[in-house]
């Protein structure tokens, strides 16, 4: 018999991405590369394994190849003791169609549930950075008797109108889900912050499969996690708050405790990577006691020469750095950097090639991207409007397997 309650994982992994196009293109969000030698679904997947839970499904649906096969090639189990973490696509097990929300795509992967009997089912979303231990969000959410329990970040109240927010009692009880509120709550112990939704959520697992149940039943229902489900338990006062706050992870720092970004747009994207590159970072990728598992490469390790220097920047496997200068920058695996270069607060991705004497400034380049010789880039950003995606805050982005001239 079980010692531990028995918990199912469910990451939600099939959105599009639409706001951080080029670089969504041709894969989903979750695959989308991040940090040099990870993919962003690689961060809730870690929390989730470190946290002890490794029954894992993953649903998938838009473009979701790359995603599937770094699942298999990363996050292989033995099974030795029924642990698996899968992707499951889109089966369309209820008829010819595919997942018409968040709350839809569980629905229709309703077997999970059943096979597996769990008495909890955590629901996660596959695109954000942060650790989390999502054990002591269970044992709140087992403590407090709730149907869900909703993980919520504080933000200053007047940065919460763009998010989905949360207002709960003393108790954690939550009596109001709203999105893109015009005046957001304040938390009850301080009115001048806001507990924004992460997107995670802990449910008991009867509650959940009858919620779901009805929903799908509800032809005005648009069947989404956040915007129908939890809204559902909230009215009948089921719905409880989860302070990250209160969430220990094990070799955090001070000034990486609390860390959390979303990173669905392109500005956000890059200054996540740019959390990353400063001698005391913001987020520490370095956290022995709590991993992030990425992918392995089998390349050799970066090297150095003709005079090459990295300055408060992260380098993978396999990169060279010839005679060039790289300064607050993450260079994933496998990337060349020519004699005489310039590379400044940009993100380059597997593959990338910088050739002599090309300048690259605030830019997020995609995998195979080639930056010619004497090539430029964020110099001229009119100029770049005109061939490259230029976001709001300035950062130019290049899709996969592109030259530059």
């Amino acid at each position: 018999m079980r010692s531990q309650p028995h918990v199912l994982g469910i990451v939600l992994a099939g959105g599009e991405g639409k706001r951080l196009y080029p670089l969504t293109v041709d894969r989903a969000k979750p695959a989308v590369p991040f940090g040099g030698s990870y993919r962003l679904i690689d961060f809730v997947l870690s929390n989730l394994v470190n946290g002890g839970y490794e029954r894992i499904c993953v649903l998938t649906q838009y473009k979701s190849h790359s995603l599937d096969r770094h699942i298999s090639q990363t996050w292989w189990s033995s099974g030795f003791h029924g642990e698996f973490i899968t992707p499951v696509p889109a089966q369309q097990r209820l008829g010819p169609r595919w997942y018409t929300g968040s709350a839809d795509a569980i629905y229709q992967s309703m077997n999970l549930i059943y096979d597996e009997e769990p008495d909890y089912i955590v629901v996660f979303g596959a695109d954000h950075v942060y650790r989390m231990d999502p054990a002591q969000m269970v044992q709140s959410h087992i403590e407090t008797g709730a149907s869900v329990t909703v993980a919520g970040i504080r933000v200053p109240r007047s940065e919460a109108h763009a998010l989905g927010c949360i207002d709960a009692d003393g108790d954690g009880k939550i009596t109001a889900f709203v999105e893109k509120p015009a005046d957001p709550p304040g938390t009850a112990d301080d009115p001048d912050v806001t507990f924004a939704s992460m997107g995670n959520y802990v449910f008991t697992a009867e509650a959940l499969v009858e919620m779901l149940k009805t929903d799908a039943a509800d032809g005005d229902s648009d069947h989404d996690m956040g915007g129908d489900i939890i809204p559902a338990f909230v009215a009948r006062g089921e719905a409880y708050v989860y302070d990250f706050d209160d969430n220990v992870v094990p070799g955090q720092t001070e000034r990486d405790r609390g860390y959390w970004r979303d990173v669905g747009t392109l500005d956000s994207f890059y200054d996540a990577h740019m959390d990353l590159v400063s001698e005391n970072p913001v987020f520490n990728l370095y956290n022995k006691r709590w991993p992030i598992r990425g992918e392995t490469s089998h390349l050799p390790p970066a090297k150095f020469v003709r005079g090459g220097t990295a300055n408060d920047s992260v380098v993978g496997a396999g990169t060279v750095i010839a005679g060039a200068t790289v300064h607050g920058s993450v260079l994933s695996t496998n990337v060349y950097v020519g004699e005489g270069a310039v590379v400044q607060g940009s993100v380059l991705m597997p593959g990338v090639r910088i050739g002599k004497n090309a300048v690259v400034r605030n830019a997020i380049l995609d995998k195979n991207v080639r930056i010619v010789d004497d090539g430029q880039l964020g110099v001229d950003l009119d100029h770049d409007r005109e061939r490259f995606v230029v976001s709001p805050g300035g950062v130019v982005t290049v899709g996969k397997n592109t030259v530059v001239d």
